[in-house]
């Protein structure tokens, strides 16, 4: 991997939009998006020997540990669509997987972290809205339909889907607050955390995070 790579990590809480800013950057530098979720499953039926360690705790319904995990993400990153960077979504999720990425001695140019008050993640997340019939989204304040219960294309039923619900939103965030928010101060010793204040318009959001970007190169 090149020392001139550019290694990042978003970072947030669920519907801050990181994973948006995540591929725009993605596009923008040509560098992959690596989800942990998705190369986790890859290995896994890819049947790698990680993957087939991943799978036994995955199947037992226990979680794959972070060793396993890290040294799936480590064998992702060595590959070629790496070598100019990467960017990390949705790893490390607490601080036990932090130290352990450390350990590898990949590295990281920078952390992300997109802020959101919950308030307005709520608002944004419970507020959401989709057809039952054709799937098209809405939003009841940002983006509504004309009675906000039927969909404009199609007149199908607007449905609220079960993880924008205001309490299981609320949930996944003390979630995040209790166990990967930590990893704010962690980063922020090591020099590596640049804050980006979610705006209202996703591409006013787009050029503060481009901003920060651009000034890790």
């Amino acid at each position: 991997m090149s020392e001139k790579a550019l290694k990042l990590m978003f970072f947030g809480a669920p519907g801050a939009g990181k994973g948006t800013q995540a591929e725009i950057a993605s596009e923008r530098y040509g560098i992959p998006t690596i989800s942990t979720g998705a190369i986790l499953r890859e290995a896994i039926a890819a049947k790698t020997e990680l993957g087939v360690l991943a799978a036994g705790y995955v199947e037992s319904g226990a979680l794959v540990p972070d060793e396993v995990i890290v040294g799936i993400i480590k064998s992702r990153l060595a590959e070629d669509d790496c070598k100019n960077g990467f960017i990390l979504d949705g790893f490390p999720r607490t601080l036990a997987q932090a130290r352990a990425f450390d350990e590898t001695g990949i590295g990281l140019t920078a952390v992300i972290d997109i802020e959101v008050e919950d308030e307005r993640i709520i608002t944004r997340m419970s507020g959401r809205r989709v057809c039952r019939d054709c799937g098209a989204t809405y939003h009841t304040v940002y983006n509504p339909t004309k009675d906000n219960e039927h969909c404009d294309a199609c007149g199908g039923e607007l449905i609220c889907r079960r993880d924008d619900d205001p309490e299981v939103v609320k949930h996944r965030l003390e979630t995040y607050h209790s166990e990967t928010e930590p990893l704010r101060a962690y980063y922020e010793e090591k020099g590596l955390l640049r804050v980006v204040i979610g705006q209202e318009k996703l591409e006013d959001t787009t050029a503060l995070t481009v901003g920060v970007i651009e000034a890790c190169l």
